[in-house]
């Protein structure tokens, strides 16, 4: 599955005329690590909840800190060591994330009680290279295929998520979970190797506001209710998540379904659930029907709960139907929210506004875990799908209010460096263009960050429009 992943998407890059091959080996590379590093963590949320059981010195909520407690440290240090890489470089610290991730691994692989799997598991979340390689991929990009290229990064999330679902229960049969973290450190590993040496080395690095965190914008993207909103969503969704899978498996067992067979109910559902998901996102994007299609979205999140927590004990049937409409949202709500934050962020805070985004995501895989396992041990199995109608509520009633939102994208243009005077100047002038919301020029850095509205904005115009800015800067005359 990895493979075919990989060739699917070799082929779709090597098809962009305009990427150089620079640009299609940075693509690929990330992508594998960042994929596989996803794919380390995402393996053992469909087989803890069944191996803890047999663990010494495992409770519920032990079992909960051991799935959640990688979120807490990535969560902590995630943006840190992005700002790091700005600093010692890209490499070196992506080096240092993948090293811990190792050590993670090993020790959770040859732990014999929840407390070292506990641990294990909080230092390979403290491998937080994700910002680091977001840095990478744009320093080795030029700014108009970097868009593409995070999306193709980004990517690896859900295919790592799904293929995690699938062969986790697999592995777990043949090699127990101690041979998962075995896996996990190797893929670790292979991922020093990709980035040594197939990941391009930057000549230059420096701090790009559409792909990276810079201090000075966190208080901007804060302020902003409508990224806030998102950032709760993320956090809820990925509690949800986590907290769930504490449950399933055992729900799974206790309705008659061997554990090795779990994939069998997954890989089906998955594959239905994207079916279900890709109308529903066209609906969303191409018929500017995104408000309705998101708030749809939390509410079948919170029905799918309260559907489980009815049924999940009297009929496998009923138990699957509850999953499949869970895997359906949550895969919708996956798909969404990334975009929206895009099309929120300010101009030239893009890059800050998804690392508040994910880390918000993974604060809810460590809060899901703790809350997850606290109400299993306290309130029974039941409880964790009251928990997760719960959350989805308040997410609901919050995500009411929320703008609805415009066709937006956003583009840089590269402009000379120039004074701050220059700058401002310049700025004015692309805002006087039609379908040009935001314009911010970073005269430092010789890069103009905008937002389009993709309704009024003409293409055609642009290239002559542009030049024609650029010219009156050049000749002084803004």
């Amino acid at each position: 599955m990895p493979g075919l992943f990989v060739i699917v998407l070799e082929f779709v890059l090597s098809h962009q005329n305009t990427m150089t091959q620079t640009e299609r080996r940075t693509a690929l590379g990330l992508a594998g690590v960042y994929g596989s590093r996803m794919l380390g963590l995402f393996l053992i949320l469909p087989v803890f909840a069944l191996f803890a059981e047999d663990m010494p010195g495992a409770t519920p909520l032990l079992a909960g800190l051991a799935v959640g407690i990688y979120g807490l440290t990535q969560a902590l240090l995630q943006i840190p060591f992005g700002l790091l890489s700005d600093r010692i470089g890209r490499k070196p610290v992506i080096f240092a994330g993948l090293v811990l991730f190792i050590l993670g691994s090993v020790v959770a692989a040859l732990a014999d009680d929840i407390v070292w799997i506990i641990i294990g598991r909080a230092l390979q979340g403290s491998g937080a290279i994700a910002a680091a390689l977001m840095a990478l991929a744009a320093d080795l990009t030029r700014e108009e295929q970097r868009t593409k290229i995070m999306a193709t990064i980004g990517m690896t999330i859900g295919a790592s998520f799904m293929l995690a679902m699938i062969a986790g229960p697999l592995l777990s049969a043949w090699v127990g979970v101690q041979g998962i973290f075995w896996l996990t450190g190797l893929l670790a590993l292979l991922g020093i190797a990709t980035i040594g040496l197939v990941v391009p080395t930057p000549v230059v690095s420096k701090v790009h506001r559409d792909a990276e965190s810079v201090p000075v914008m966190f208080r901007r993207v804060l302020a902003q209710t409508d990224l806030l909103r998102l950032d709760y969503g993320i956090f809820s969704l990925h509690l949800i998540l986590t907290a769930l899978f504490l449950g399933v498996p055992l729900a799974l067992r206790d309705s008659g379904l061997a554990a090795v067979d779990h994939t069998w109910v997954y890989l089906p559902l998955m594959l239905l659930s994207i079916a279900g998901m890709v109308p529903l996102v066209i609906l969303a994007e191409k018929r500017r029907q995104m408000k309705t299609v998101f708030l749809g979205a939390v509410a079948m999140l919170g029905l799918a709960q309260v559907f489980l927590w009815r049924t999940f004990d009297l009929h496998l049937g009923l138990l699957l139907l509850g999953i499949g409409v869970f895997f359906t949202a949550f895969n919708l709500l996956e798909a969404l929210l990334p975009s929206l934050v895009s099309k929120t962020a300010p101009a030239d805070a893009k890059g800050t506004a998804m690392g508040v985004y994910s880390t918000s995501q993974f604060a809810g895989a460590f809060v899901g875990g703790v809350l997850g396992g606290w109400v299993h041990q306290y309130y029974g199995l039941s409880a964790i799908f009251l928990l997760g109608a719960a959350v989805s509520l308040i997410w609901f009633v919050l995500a009411w209010g929320m703008r609805k939102p415009g066709r937006h994208t956003s583009r840089m243009l590269r402009c000379d460096i120039i004074s701050q005077q220059q700058a401002e100047s310049l700025a004015y002038e692309l805002r006087q263009r039609k379908g040009v919301l935001e314009a911010v020029v970073v005269g430092e850095e010789g890069l103009a960050y905008l937002k389009i509205d993709q309704d009024q904005f003409d293409p055609a115009n642009w290239i002559p429009f542009t030049e024609e800015c650029l010219l009156k800067v050049r000749a002084g005359n803004v």
